[in-house]
């Protein structure tokens, strides 16, 4: 009589997060450009540099060739900008979803519900490879707790959602991530649960993770001291006011935690319109203009064309246009991003 495996299909073994890296290692350049770069974020939200960080790219990345495409227009923005703002590309490969869909690049690359795993790690990875390899850093959301052994090494930046910031096991890996890490508020608008988070993966942990040969290996981590509260607003609305910002500051505070905060402008935020993300991010524009340091940074959902697509099975998705949440296009967020710098003050050599 069975009495394990009773609701497995199959198990398909994967390469090692080494034997990926072998096939798709990083340059020296690379490698030089992610840990400049993530000294540069935890610079920023320590207050050591007073530029604006902006976390802004795709809601999801699908097709590959636009993805690089918007990684050079946002290289040559950020060249303009970079005295007053440090842009940071968001490359997320994994959707978290309520019920079902498409769950992101990683898990269905062909977006044909055959869910190719082994070749969604390798196409993630070689793409995070080549956007990097042009300076623009990259931002991701951890949501599986082993695929950070294959991608964690390119990435700058990254998230902690707001359906599991809640998660134990997750407080874990980011307590051992060599990145800045951001603790989304929970769904509901709550954000207690956050806080916790973020004070928990300051501590040290230890958990059951993957090696880099593969093999299952005890995690000891020294804690991780660049978390951090990212606003996306809750159930009741926006919480990107000023109003929401003071609490929140004395909210963490209290727990002698830094106040140190990114708004996302996406979701709740902005009503899940994604043109509204225009005016959360005015709006926290205008605080910081006005003398609000607590706020480090801004994420805005962008793409090249505005909107977004429904997958129609048997059919290849549009490039450049959202297959998950909606985003602004690409001109908007030019805009939005240059006005922004005009009005910002100028950083301090």
């Amino acid at each position: 009589m069975k009495n394990n495996n009773v609701n497995i299909l199959s198990i398909s073994p994967l390469p090692s997060p080494g034997e990926i890296k072998s096939e798709y290692p990083m340059s020296l350049k690379s490698t030089a450009n992610v840990v400049a770069a993530r000294n540069q974020i935890m610079d920023i939200l320590d207050g050591r540099d007073q530029r604006l960080l902006i976390i802004v790219g795709p809601c999801s990345i699908h097709d590959l060739d636009s993805a690089i495409e918007y990684a050079k227009r946002l290289k040559s923005l950020s060249d303009e900008v970079k005295d007053r703002m440090f842009l940071v590309m968001r490359a997320y490969f994994e959707k978290p979803r309520t019920t079902v869909g498409w769950k992101g690049l990683i898990y269905d690359p062909d977006i044909n519900g055959e869910y190719n795993i082994e070749k969604g790690i390798a196409v993630a990875r070689e793409l995070l490879l080549k956007i990097v390899e042009t300076g623009v850093p990259v931002a991701t959301e951890m949501l599986d707790l082993v695929l950070p052994q294959y991608i964690a090494d390119t990435v700058a930046w990254t998230a902690i959602g707001a359906r599991t910031t809640e998660s134990q096991t997750h407080r874990q890996l980011a307590s051992g991530l060599s990145m800045p890490v951001g603790f989304k508020n929970a769904t509901d608008g709550g954000l207690d649960t956050a806080i916790d988070a973020i004070s928990s993966a300051r501590s040290c942990h230890s958990f059951i993770g993957v090696t880099e040969e593969g093999h299952s290996g005890i995690f000891r981590t020294t804690g991780n001291q660049c978390g951090h509260m990212v606003l996306r607003g809750g159930n009741k609305g926006p919480n990107y006011g000023a109003e929401h910002i003071a609490y929140i500051k004395v909210a963490m505070t209290k727990r002698d935690l830094a106040p140190r905060i990114i708004v996302d402008c996406s979701h709740a935020n902005s009503n899940k319109k994604h043109d509204l993300q225009k005016v959360a991010f005015n709006d926290v524009i205008n605080q910081i203009v006005g003398g609000e340091k607590a706020i480090r940074g801004l994420m805005v959902e962008s793409n090249i064309c505005a909107g977004q697509q429904q997958v129609i099975p048997g059919t290849t998705p549009l490039p450049g246009v959202s297959i998950t949440d909606a985003c602004i296009g690409w001109e908007d967020t030019k805009d939005l991003i240059l006005d922004a710098y005009k009005r910002l003050p100028a950083t301090k050599e």
